[in-house]
């Protein structure tokens, strides 16, 4: 209460000496004065970049379509599996390789780097798209790769534009962030094939056209919008109803698009219907932009002034580089300092290790010992990528997201001929529900992470490791082929395979820091190339070839393809990956016992255990106040 009514004062202070300096020229109180200020603070809120950024990446996630867009590929260029894998495997680069994205977004502007990204994709899908409809002639496969590689590279930008901007402008929150714009990048799968849906055209290529011109326009018409904004340093009391009405939009959305597929699938729904169901979808897209509106227009909204006067936070979190804290900057330090020390409160390892490293300063005086500057930063401190490279946690942690992401995204790629081979007519069906598992595991994935670490101080590859899990019961599913398993193992993949990218990225700002965010998460999502290379194009494509060759034995027309029908066909692959990601698992088991301390260390402090204990003892010590109070009533009532 007090520290609410000080903060009232000071922002009262602030605003008299905003218009003390302006002075009464320059402080313009008209409508079309306030006006001004009002639409200018809009433009520079942090929340109108998040929901941008929302809008962005419901249009980014281009990748996820391949499944539908695959079988027109393959039937039109008279691909076999192998040579369609082949694409899948450069389309999945192209979505990994990100250094020259990181590399321009520090050179370029935001809007220059998402521009570049629109002429990537604009160019890549454009040209797949006039080969695919014989208007240009036929290219060999390697020219082919290159181009899913390039059009699928421009989501590189649209990713690391969003993400970085949005961590930097929301530090304390980069759980939630993570976890909702990489939740909108999956679901953008489902939110295309509705759209592609409107237009009800006969002709499936035409969905590849859609992939090449709808995110470039989006893009080009948000890239001044989406950026890092300064000054947004404190948590705001209206954050956890903003993320939690944004979590209520992302549930909404995804029940929506459930019902709506189920609806079309199962019943001949008529054109005026698919327009009513794309125009409520556009609606609940639109609806997240009530909270900047709300905050900068409202009764209650925050002047960018009060925030100057407001104290800096003590607990400066993950990514911290500072040698002012509990840093230690003697290499021998970690050799004297006892174990038990990392367990202390804060202020109290404070003094333990400076004390700890005056005696040991006050023995390199005297020459009984020499000591030495440490090398490279701790974990939870600033790291470059090559300082990252060298360390154990980040090896323990990309391995695991390429067992993890990598099988998944295999699953996501083979959706057409997974389905094709269990008897299931409709491929888009599974590729949209797959789409909205993964947007919902996204979400929830970045949600429970945040709760392990917040309430319980827990290190955020615990949920990880359950996902995994998770995961690989959805693969067993998958591979047994049973009567509706389909259906339960796209729910179970989809789910753990979109918990991946929320849960990853946050992990890695957390051990590696801020500073060279983009590229850490860049050289991250190299895991999904090198996990489809194994599964996909070692693994699945040579079993499904296989099994086909063995269906049809007689065959002997090299130009038709093969087809491979029965759950046998994906069996093998499954319970390959299924083992795979039990192994992720235990890798992150084995991350979470290394970083626990640091863990405690970020989180303990403000976990709700904690908060919970200290209110325990405060109630009892009003307990213990109010009982001595009424036993002194007594004793003078007595006298």
């Amino acid at each position: 209460i007090l520290f609410d009514r000080s903060r009232k004062h000071r922002a009262c202070d602030a605003r008299k000496i905003k218009n003390k300096k302006k002075g009464p020229l320059l402080n313009d109180q008209s409508p079309m004065g306030v006006l001004q200020e009002k639409l200018a603070s809009f433009y520079r809120s942090r929340w109108l970049v998040f929901v941008a950024s929302m809008w962005l990446q419901s249009w980014a996630g281009i990748g996820y379509l391949f499944g539908s867009i695959s079988p027109v590929i393959k039937s039109s260029l008279n691909y076999n599996q192998k040579q369609l894998a082949m694409l899948g495997v450069a389309k999945d680069l192209g979505d990994a390789v990100g250094f020259i994205t990181g590399v321009l977004c520090e050179k370029l502007p935001i809007w220059g780097a998402l521009l570049v990204g629109a002429a990537l994709n604009l160019l890549g899908y454009g040209w797949v798209w006039l080969v695919v409809t014989s208007q240009v002639p036929v290219l060999p496969l390697w020219a082919m790769c290159v181009l899913i590689f390039v059009g699928t590279n421009g989501e590189t930008y649209f990713n690391t534009v969003s993400l970085v901007s949005c961590v930097q402008n929301f530090p304390k929150s980069r759980g939630p962030v993570v976890g909702i714009l990489k939740g909108f990048a999956g679901l953008s799968g489902a939110i295309l094939t509705q759209i592609y849906a409107l237009f009800h055209s006969p002709d499936h290529a035409s969905l590849i056209f859609m992939v090449a011109v709808g995110p470039s326009l989006v893009a080009i018409g948000l890239m001044f919008v989406v950026r890092p904004v300064g000054g947004h340093k404190q948590v705001r009391s209206s954050d956890g109803k903003s993320f939690t009405f944004v979590y209520g939009v992302c549930l909404l959305l995804a029940a929506y698009l459930s019902g709506v597929m189920v609806v079309q699938d199962l019943v001949e729904v008529s054109e005026i219907v698919v327009k009513i169901f794309t125009a409520v979808l556009l609606i609940i897209l639109v609806v997240p932009i009530i909270i900047p509106i709300s905050l900068n227009f409202g009764p209650d909204q925050w002047h960018p002034e009060e925030e100057t006067l407001l104290p800096e936070p003590q607990n400066k979190g993950p990514g911290k580089s500072n040698m002012d804290s509990d840093e230690v900057i003697l290499s021998e330090l970690e050799d004297e300092k006892p174990k038990e020390v990392d367990l202390l409160p804060a202020s109290e390892r404070q003094k333990r290790i400076a004390h700890l490293q005056t005696r040991l300063l006050q023995a390199a005086a005297v020459g009984a010992v020499r000591v030495k500057r440490r090398r490279g930063p701790h974990r939870g401190e600033d790291f470059t990528l090559t300082q990252a490279l060298i360390k154990a946690d980040f090896w323990l942690l990309f391995i695991s997201m390429i067992m993890g992401s990598g099988s998944g995204l295999t699953v996501i790629d083979n959706l057409g001929q997974i389905s094709q081979s269990l008897g299931y007519g409709n491929a888009h069906i599974f590729v949209s529900m797959i789409s909205i598992w993964n947007f919902l595991g996204r979400v929830g994935g970045g949600y429970i992470s945040e709760l392990v670490v917040r309430d319980h101080a827990f290190p955020r590859p615990t949920a990880l490791a359950v996902f995994q899990l998770i995961m690989t019961v959805g693969h067993v599913f998958i591979g047994m082929g049973w009567p509706g398993s389909m259906y339960i193992g796209t729910l179970l993949v989809g789910l753990g395979y979109g918990a991946h990218w929320a849960i990853v990225p946050a992990t890695a700002s957390e051990l590696f820091g801020l500073r060279n965010f983009g590229a850490l998460y860049n050289f991250i999502t190299l895991s999904n190339p090198v996990g489809t290379l194994v599964f996909s194009s070692l693994i699945a494509s040579t079993i499904y070839d296989s099994e086909a060759e063995k269906q049809h034995p007689f065959h002997h027309n090299i130009r038709e393809t093969l087809k491979c029908d029965g759950s046998v066909c994906f069996f093998l692959t499954s319970m390959i990956m299924a083992g795979f990601c039990v192994v992720g698992a235990g890798l992150c088991m084995v991350l979470v016992f290394r970083t626990r301390i640091v863990y405690a260390n970020l989180y303990g402090k403000t976990s709700s255990k904690r908060f919970k204990k200290l209110s325990q003892a405060s109630d009892a010590v009003s307990s213990v106040e109010s009982q001595t109070r009424d036993n002194f009533a007594q004793n003078k009532r007595r006298k």
